[in-house]
């Protein structure tokens, strides 16, 4: 069997010398080098940012998606969206694994998630045969490869499967959320209504305590409604997350000029990187987590505003992010409800 790179580096045809997700073209053939995980995929949960552009190109209809999937997996040997350079996660069985990684907690038949992104993921569709266009799910005949370097989570008996791979694809999000809350803090969720949204939402009430002020923002009135129900929030607003000035005089007259310590983007759409600048006080922070940003018009934003804050880029990975976000589901049984009910 042949021996791989930790790091996927041999499935690489182009460009040569670069890791797997900047690759413009990556090796898809299943047969596995000694430190991969063959996988038997049930589901793929396409990111939120990938499938709303797909969805857009395609006008809605069902084919036209399937046809771009597996257009861009044809072209790439993965799924990373030419347009959003993202991808999304995926629900499996283990299939086989190489000889270098038998010391692992892990066995053939074992159902995982992987927790590394689609746009990094040797992956081949033989057939779609289920899409849940709403909540960014396609179900395939067809198999990945997971690296050594590869991260992964069982899934929980104690909750629903595509329940867990819908909290799964964000588990990024509220646990970064988890560690930049301090108690006492103003917090913006940008597009708080969103399934990444709440989850932040719920982890920063908890963290910022009856001191902070958590202030939910979505673009619909009907949108903010569960998030009330369930108070998630302090504070609610409904705006255009393009609309940067808009958004500010908003949470300007919330804060009474204040604006917020730590500002959370979860928007999937383009142009919403300035009003989360202009939200954010001074030495304050901005995580962006949404795949749409242009970290090019955030920066050049904030420099042209005269802003000086600190920006995250919204890595997906963050220590122990998929027990943080599972934990939410078994926390809240209003959020689990409510996810079941929109996402399960």
């Amino acid at each position: 069997m042949k021996k791989g790179n930790p790091y996927g580096t041999h499935r690489v045809l182009e460009p040569k010398g670069v890791l797997p997700q900047p690759a413009l073209k990556i090796d898809n053939t299943m047969e596995i080098y000694d430190n991969e995980i063959l996988i038997d995929v049930q589901t793929l949960n396409v990111d939120s940012a990938s499938f709303t552009q797909i969805k857009d190109q395609a006008e809605g209809k069902e084919e036209k998606i399937k046809e771009i999937m597996k257009g861009i997996v044809a072209e790439r040997g993965k799924h990373q969206n030419p347009v959003t350079g993202s991808g999304g996660m995926l629900i499996g069985t283990v299939k086989e694994i190489g000889p270098a990684l038998k010391d692992r907690d892990l066995k053939v038949g074992d159902k995982i998630a992987t927790l590394v992104s689609l746009s990094l993921t040797p992956l081949r569709i033989d057939e779609i045969i289920g899409m849940r266009k709403d909540i960014d799910q396609v179900d395939i005949k067809g198999q990945a490869i997971l690296f050594e370097s590869g991260i992964y989570a069982k899934i929980p008996t104690d909750l629903p499967e595509n329940l867990a791979l819908s909290v799964l694809d964000v588990a990024g999000a509220p646990a970064q959320t988890a560690k930049l809350v301090k108690p006492g803090d103003t917090v913006l969720v940008v597009g708080g209504a969103g399934k990444s949204g709440m989850l932040c939402l719920y982890e920063a009430k908890k963290r910022a305590g009856i001191t902070g002020k958590v202030i939910c923002m979505a673009h619909r009135e009907s949108s903010l409604e569960k998030v009330k129900k369930l108070n998630l929030a302090d504070e609610y607003i409904v705006g255009e997350a393009t609309d940067a000035v808009g958004v500010y005089e908003k949470v300007s007259e919330l804060t009474d000029g204040e604006l917020c310590d730590l500002v959370i983007n979860c928007v999937s759409r383009p142009n919403c990187e300035m009003s989360s600048i202009l939200s954010c006080k001074d030495d304050g922070t901005v995580y962006y987590f949404s795949m749409a940003t242009s970290f090019t018009k955030a920066a050049l934003g904030a420099e042209g505003v005269g802003k000086d804050v600190n920006m995250i880029i919204g890595n997906g990975y963050t220590k122990d992010h998929a027990e943080i976000s599972l934990q939410i589901m078994r926390e809240s049984e209003g959020l689990r409800k409510l996810y079941q009910e929109i996402y399960a």
